[in-house]
Parts: C-alpha cells; sequence; structure tokens
C-alpha cells in the first residue's frame, strides 16, 4: 500500500489487511539495503493474530519513492511520521539490524508512540569495515557479495532455506542488489555515523526484547548482550542455529520468540 510521507511515496504492506484503530499496531523496520520482503512469515501471522501489520520500505527501498535518509535520526523520525499519516498514535516497533538503532533513536525520540521494542540481531553501534563501507558508496556489485557471505551463518551458507530450490544468498543478494542505487551505501553510511546508541539504549522504559544469533559476524553475540544489558529490564534469547539473518535463516524460530514475548506483554491474541 502507498500513501504520502513529508510529500514523498511511501510503500508499506499490512499483508492485505485493512488498518483497524481497534486492534493493537507492529511496524516492522528493515536493515541496510533491504526492504519489507525480509519480515514476509513473522508480518503474515500478527496479521492474522489481532494486530494491524506494517511492514515498511524506509525511503529509496522497495517501493518507497528516495532518495534514501542520511542518518538513524532521520529515519525514527520518518516512521514517527508514517505513523502519523496512518493516524496511528501507538505502536509496538519490531527491527532488524539498522532496523534496531532506528528502533533505539524513535524509543528515545518519540516515547509516547511505543508500546513494546523488539531488537533482533541489533547492537548500540554499527562501525563499518572501510573497505565495504567504499564498495557501497560506490555502488559496486562487490559490496553486495561481501554482504551476504558475511551476514549468513552456517544455515545461511549451507542451504536451510524452507523452500526447496532456493538459497539464502542467492535471494539476499538479489533483494539488496535492487537497492543498490546508492541505498546500500546510504545504510552503511548511516550506521558508521550513529553514535547516540547507548544513551538511546539506557532511556527505554518500554517492555524490550532482543533476539541474538550465535553465529552473527555483524553484530556478534556479545555486542547484542551488551545492547541488552544497557535497556531496563529487557528480555534476550539467543538463537543457536542463526547468523545475522535470523528473521530469514530461522524464520520460524524468530516468529515464535515474537510470539510469545507479545503474548506476555499484550492483550492481543
Amino acid at each position: 500500500m502507498k500513501l504520502k510521507v513529508n510529500g514523498k511515496e511511501a510503500y508499506y504492506t499490512s499483508s492485505g489487511r485493512e488498518i483497524d484503530k481497534n486492534q493493537p499496531s507492529i511496524v516492522f523496520v528493515h536493515g541496510s539495503g533491504l526492504s519489507h520482503v525480509t519480515w514476509v512469515l513473522q508480518t503474515r501471522y500478527f496479521a492474522f493474530h489481532g494486530y494491524n501489520t506494517i511492514a515498511v520500505d524506509l525511503p529509496g527501498h522497495g517501493d518507497s519513492e528516495g532518495p534514501p535518509l542520511k542518518t538513524i535520526e532521520e529515519m525514527a523520525d520518518w516512521v514517527a511520521d508514517l505513523l502519523t499519516s496512518l493516524g496511528i498514535d501507538k505502536t509496538s516497533y519490531v527491527g532488524h539490524s539498522q532496523g534496531c538503532l532506528v528502533g533505539l533513536e524513535f524509543a528515545q525520540r518519540h516515547p509516547e508512540k511505543l508500546d513494546l521494542l523488539a531488537l533482533i540481531n541489533g547492537s548500540m553501534s554499527m562501525k563499518m569495515n572501510t573497505e565495504l563501507l567504499d564498495l557501497a558508496l560506490n555502488k559496486d556489485q562487490k559490496a553486495v557479495d561481501l554482504m551476504m557471505d558475511w551476514v549468513h551463518g552456517p544455515l545461511g551458507h549451507k542451504g536451510g532455506h524452507p523452500v526447496p530450490g532456493l538459497s539464502h544468498l542467492g535471494m539476499g543478494g538479489q533483494l539488496v542488489s535492487s537497492n543498490n542505487d546508492g541505498t546500500l551505501g546510504a545504510d552503511f553510511n548511516a550506521c558508521d555515523k550513529y553514535t547516540n546508541g547507548e544513551a538511546a539504549a539506557k532511556s527505554i522504559k518500554h517492555p524490550t526484547l532482543c533476539i541474538v544469533g550465535k553465529h552473527d559476524k555483524m553484530t556478534p553475540k556479545k555486542v547484542g548482550l551488551e545492547l541488552a544489558s544497557n535497556i531496563e529490564g529487557s528480555k534476550t534469547v539467543v538463537l543457536e542455529e542463526s547468523g545475522h539473518m535470523s528473521i530469514l535463516e530461522t524464520a520460524s524460530e524468530t516468529k515464535n520468540i515474537l510470539k510469545n514475548f507479545f503474548k506476555e506483554n499484550s492483550r492481543a491474541s
């Protein structure tokens, strides 16, 4: 579905369901160079179990009009503006990777709009490898190839895709390549320059879930646990078989962890 946010066309999917103001809402925010497509399993479940699910394409990603936003702070404010355009006063937030940085900033800048927070494969900062950042800024396909190798754990490299004949590396590479006309570089640069993560994490008073991948090389287990330790009262779950792409590599397990968290902390079923 499309709507105008700050004068530009923005895309989100609600898994074919109309927004119902009587239901709680969850906004899902993707990682660097990705789009709403990465959330297909998780959003479909929540859409049919009593929630408005709003999986966004950040500006310049997927079907949202560009250019991509330059800072994590701008992205957090854009999410708030999107919700205002939808007429949603309060939402839960689920973010992956870069989407976790956006979630931290959203929670600090717009606490009145937040109900529950779930951060998947996140950290308080994401300093980029200089070579990878330069390749992405130059729109070099090698940046996509290196990213795919780095973000996938053993399951992603061996196979493990729930759809026979498909591969995580192949599909992920195609998805990021479609957003590589300056968007991947802009995302990596925004992550590299973000410095407010610790302060934002310490400001959070909302119920928070942190999902960590044991084999995550992009945001290693230790930094995921450090993030959780800086959020008062947060719950942490470590996925033993996952790399950085938990929402795809261990999609069903991630969905079930999210489902339990939301059941424990809200009235929706």
